[in-house]
């Protein structure tokens, strides 16, 4: 098959939507579609073309990511989509190939994406980096532990979300250098992060919010959604589904749980998208009510070696040989000498024997420090040549608290 690439301008919007409402299977409401194209930068999006028809697209969005150290520039992949009956013709390769080469000249050294299907995008070297839980926690097991910390001088304030914008950024703003994985917002998404149309709802009512505060502003803040209900006894039978919950203090955390786990007329508490290691884990004076179930997060792809590994800061000094395969990016393929302390990198090529040898999805699964190594070089996608190197650079590599992005992108 032969097929031209070119980024998309606005004349394609359509079309784009088109694709991506075959490819995914879903349609996308109209004002859904307003917030997608809002946070669209078309100079960084990519379609092929089979003649005049636009058969497959990718984009990548402009972020300013949080990685063990501080943030960086991260190209964030988005909107992925081939046509079906133009799939297994090499488009998406063509697309992945393309962009990342896009991402290198651009001097992004990382990109990150969620994947709609977890076996596609090793092929073109993202590995898994982040992880989330999804809780479904009944109320009567959702009692905090004693040792759940309290602040006499904080109190809960019900506020609507279209109206507490400004404290919700100013308390995200506070956390975002926090955790590997957050993203600065830009007002775009804000926007997407706090529609609530009907088709934002899914049947569970208007978004709700509540702010904890002190005699110094905001501490933290909770968005939720309650879908209403009666059992047939004629009780209660509520479900408030939580999108976001930040604090920034333990306490502000434990009271904004509080909260959300003893709303009246709600019998479960659902969230799909939290920290692998959620301090809630360790809040719930029964934690097996958590119903927790372990999903991937971010993926996370390692552009350039060097760039990427002096980006960010590690927990341990290393000094290793690391023989990078990398099929993909072959800028990449070689070995590569990281030496590095708590202050901070150097990674140079270098013809020294290797210490170890990895695919780049290996670096990427690493890179946020979530992922440790060893695992890896038990299953036999990591070979060690010196005894040793795979624990010193993971520990290296490792950082707390885990990683997580909070909000799809």
């Amino acid at each position: 098959m032969t097929f031209t690439l070119r980024p998309m301008t606005e004349a394609d919007w359509s079309d784009w939507l088109a694709v991506d409402e075959e490819a995914f299977g879903s349609t996308i409401p109209p004002h859904r579609a307003e917030l997608f194209k809002g946070n669209t930068e078309f100079e960084r999006s990519l379609g092929a073309y089979d003649g005049d028809q636009l058969v497959g697209v990718t984009a990548v969005c402009s972020f300013t990511m949080t990685v063990p150290g501080g943030p960086i520039p991260v190209g964030g992949v988005t909107a992925v989509g081939v046509l079906p009956s133009h799939r297994r013709r090499g488009v998406l390769s063509a697309l992945m190939t393309r962009q990342l080469t896009d991402l290198h000249e651009r001097g992004e050294a990382v990109a990150a994406l969620y994947a709609s299907e977890a076996v596609i995008y090793g092929r073109f070297g993202y590995g898994r980096a982040a992880d989330s839980m999804i809780f479904d926690i009944p109320r009567h097991g959702g009692a905090l532990a004693p040792h759940a910390p309290a602040d006499p001088s904080l109190r809960l304030r019900i506020v609507k979300p279209a109206e507490a914008r400004g404290i919700f950024e100013k308390v995200f703003d506070a956390v975002l250098g926090s955790r590997p994985g957050l993203y600065a917002r830009t007002p775009a998404r804000w926007d997407a992060a706090l529609s609530d149309q009907d088709a934002d709802q899914g049947g569970a009512g208007p978004l709700r919010a509540v702010v904890v505060e002190d005699g110094d502003g905001p501490r933290g803040y909770a968005l939720f959604r309650i879908k209403a209900s009666w059992n047939d006894q004629g009780l209660p039978d509520g479900e408030l589904r939580l999108r976001e919950l930040f604090g920034l203090d333990p306490a502000a955390y434990a009271l904004l749980w509080r909260h959300v786990l003893d709303r009246d007329l709600v019998s479960r508490i659902k969230s799909w998208n939290r920290p692998a290691d959620d301090p809630l884990i360790h809040l719930l004076a029964d934690p097996r009510r958590l119903n927790a179930i372990w999903v991937d997060d971010l993926w996370v792809r390692v552009v350039d070696v060097d760039r990427a590994l002096t980006a960010r800061r590690y927990s341990a000094p290393v000094d290793v040989v690391i023989e990078v395969d990398d099929p993909v990016c072959p800028w990449n393929a070689r070995r590569w000498r990281l030496s590095a302390d708590t202050s901070g990198a150097r990674c140079v090529p270098v013809d020294d024997p290797a210490d170890l040898v990895l695919p780049v999805s290996a670096l990427g699964a690493a890179y946020l420090g979530g992922r440790t190594l060893t695992p890896l070089l038990e299953a036999g996608v990591v070979r060690e040549a010196r005894a040793g190197a795979v624990r010193e650079l993971s520990t290296a590599l490792s950082w707390e608290p885990a990683p997580w992005a909070g909000l799809m992108f």
